[in-house]
């Protein structure tokens, strides 16, 4: 069941989204080679403690960290490690907290030093696809809109979309109807109502959309070792458009 908030709620839910926000500002100034991802849950953890919060990814089905750290060709859920980054690394960092009982959720692929130019490439295109849904996800539109508007943008610059994992609900708590996943067909699908809370999260590999999961469980990575990225805000659809909580500014 969808559960849809209040006015009320989505203004109970901004402090949620507008932490993980301001961690994700933090891990931005931090990043440059030789720092760990290690160094950024660290970060994140201290961050928590020192404003109340908490991880709701930390013991989520046995998962141990307050951050997935996906470097390179891990997709999602990778563990943070103390390996330290490299010059032209693409690393993902995924941040979901709770404070004052609401979540908020959200992904940002970094750059480490110089990128390689496909790299560069597909970094700016998931964004891209990132906003892309982001502006379809309106009151009256489904679903297969905002998600046909990503997939048609990652395939026309030659990159795929994952098809395994898959966007959610946001609430009370981490995981909420509906889910779905970033390709679709326009007119297809549940439509968008005025009180959702979701997010909207691309994946976008630069070879095949077709992934496996590491002997830990948990690591998503490509099947053919070429790149991944993410970026992954939590939306509230409201009568006057999509309104992200875990913007940046």
């Amino acid at each position: 069941m969808v559960i849809l908030k209040t006015p009320q709620e989505i203004e109970q839910m901004k402090p949620a989204g507008a932490f993980v926000a301001a961690c994700h500002r933090e891990i931005a100034k931090m990043l440059r080679p030789g720092v760990t991802t290690w160094d950024i849950e660290e970060l994140v953890e201290d961050r928590l403690r020192r404003a109340g919060a908490r991880s709701s990814t930390k013991g989520y089905k046995g998962f141990r960290y307050v951050t997935c750290a996906s470097v390179n060709d891990v997709i999602a859920h990778g563990f943070p490690n103390r390996t330290p980054l490299k010059n032209g690394d693409l690393v993902t960092i995924d941040i979901v907290a709770e404070l004052n009982g609401w979540v908020g959720d959200s992904a940002w692929t970094y750059a480490v030093g110089e990128l390689s130019p496909e790299a560069e490439k597909l970094q700016r295109v998931t964004k891209e696809c990132l906003y892309l849904g982001i502006e379809r996800a309106v009151v009256g539109n489904r679903v297969g809109d905002a998600m046909h508007a990503v997939q048609k943008h990652a395939e026309a610059n030659g990159f795929s979309v994952v098809r395994e994992l898959a966007a959610h609900g946001v609430g009370r708590e981490m995981h909420e109807e509906p889910s779905y996943i970033h390709i679709g067909s326009p007119g297809k699908g549940f439509r968008f109502k005025e009180g959702m809370v979701l997010t909207i999260e691309p994946m976008i590999n630069a070879g095949t959309w077709r992934m496996k999961i590491d002997d830990d469980g948990w690591t998503a990575r490509t099947v053919d070792g070429k790149l991944s990225a993410q970026y992954e805000h939590t939306i509230a659809i409201t009568k006057n458009g999509p309104l992200i909580l875990t913007d940046q500014g």
